[in-house]
């Protein structure tokens, strides 16, 4: 078996979430929290304004890996990580993942999802089996 050697980063993927984005991610995930959508509760809340969920956010860091390693993400990736900051509506955000280490055919990268600014909105780690 030929040995697989893994990229030193990943292609970042960029995105605007925007009010219609997450208005749709709060259909398909079934949640209709308020603090998500443009409602006197979101902007009477602690940021002042509505807040992507952070599950729309670490889903742009899946979309990278798996991007780099199609099925062997989908097979087995797995993810690590801590909310930094909240994405506040709208927002650009670009997640990063740069190899940490590579053991044993896993390859472990530090991940991010940044805000225009570079502002880490999330930081972790994501390994995936390269064989």
């Amino acid at each position: 078996m030929t040995a697989v050697t893994p990229p030193s980063a990943v292609e970042p993927v960029t995105r605007l979430i925007d009010q219609p984005r997450v208005d749709k991610y709060a259909v398909a995930a079934r949640d209709p929290n308020p603090i998500h959508r443009e409602t006197p509760e979101a902007y009477a809340g602690p940021f002042g304004r509505p807040v992507a969920h952070g599950m729309l956010v670490l889903a742009l860091v899946s979309e990278a890996m798996t991007n780099a390693f199609g099925e062997a993400w989908e097979r087995g990736g797995s993810l690590k990580v801590r909310w930094r900051q909240p994405a506040l509506v709208p927002i650009e955000v670009t997640a990063r993942a740069v190899l940490k280490s590579e053991h044993d055919g896993v390859a472990t990268y530090d991940v991010s999802c940044e805000d225009a600014s570079g502002e880490a909105l999330l930081t972790g780690t994501a390994s995936v089996h390269l064989a």
